[in-house]
């Protein structure tokens, strides 16, 4: 069965902007993205659904879902409106970042910036895994062969092919060798899916951040920066800041030279509660 839902946001939002991060990052077979809609197959208590994210004009963006479970559906619009970050207060963001240095310019620039998240905590978890010290294009083909290999394939009415992203009891005592990734991130994959599936690690939105960080960190292969990314896809938390990123350290440098991490985190104290937003806006800075 197929419902329609309007969701609102506060503008201004980027939609466009949102949908080019996706884009980049879309798993062949799993997602589908394009310069309108952002579409998955999921899964949501041993259930299989589909849905599809369109612009509603500048207020809303319109959930087209395709799942038989009618009771499921708040718990759907739920995650929907986490991953689109639908529930930001971005005019209190703005103003509080807009008047701080290095941040001004980009809040005039892109005042709809918001945190693209994830359908779901796991699947972010090890697609950051996968993704760690290689770029997003080969990250994005050690994703595919991994769901290729563990994930559920099945078909569509329209007799499409397409994948489940693998449960975590799928990964847990997977044979990933022979997918070019390293016997490190194996094992930390491995333990990721372990953790998970066991409840030894959990993506619960009332976690304070520091606990969240200090739970994820105690995993072999996660670290600080790993920890506090996955605070910001998979919670939409708002005030995550992966003060050891290049990137960030890069585009607040002083006299040409990257910024110590410290001397960042430090300075990232004048953006609380809204680093992640801080975060995508130097990132975008740096891009040509």
């Amino acid at each position: 069965m197929t419902h329609t839902l309007r969701l609102e946001y506060r503008p201004p939002y980027d939609f466009a902007n949102l949908l080019g991060f996706f884009t980049k990052r879309a798993i062949p077979g799993v997602e589908r993205v394009d310069a309108e809609s952002y579409q998955r197959l999921f899964t949501l208590d041993g259930r299989v659904g589909e849905f599809r994210v369109t612009a509603a004009g500048d207020t809303a963006l319109d959930l087209h879902v395709d799942f038989a479970d009618e009771a499921q559906l708040a718990d759907i619009v739920a995650r929907v409106r986490r991953m689109f970050d639908l529930d930001a207060d971005i005019a209190a963001v703005n103003t509080h970042l807009g008047s701080r240095r290095h941040l001004k310019a980009c809040i005039a620039r892109h005042p709809g910036q918001r945190l693209p998240g994830g359908w779901d905590g796991f699947e972010i978890a090890i697609r950051a895994v996968l993704g760690q010290q290689v770029t997003v294009a080969a990250a994005r083909t050690l994703t595919e062969r991994v769901v290729r290999k563990f994930g559920h394939e099945a078909v569509t009415p329209r007799g499409e092919s397409v994948y489940l992203f693998p449960t975590p009891s799928a990964l847990a005592d997977a044979d990933l060798s022979g997918l070019g990734i390293t016997g490190a991130r194996i094992a930390t994959l491995r333990a990721i899916a372990a953790a998970v599936r066991d409840g030894d690690v959990d993506f619960r939105a009332d976690r304070p951040l520091a606990e969240f960080v200090r739970m994820w960190t105690a995993l072999p292969g996660i670290g600080e920066w790993t920890a506090h990314y996955l605070a910001m896809r998979g919670l939409a938390h708002a005030d995550a800041f992966p003060a050891a990123d290049i990137i960030l350290r890069k585009a607040v440098a002083r006299d040409g030279k990257p910024v110590a991490t410290k001397a960042l985190e430090e300075m990232s104290q004048a953006w609380r509660p809204y680093r992640a937003y801080a975060v995508l806006h130097l990132w975008r800075s740096t891009m040509v």
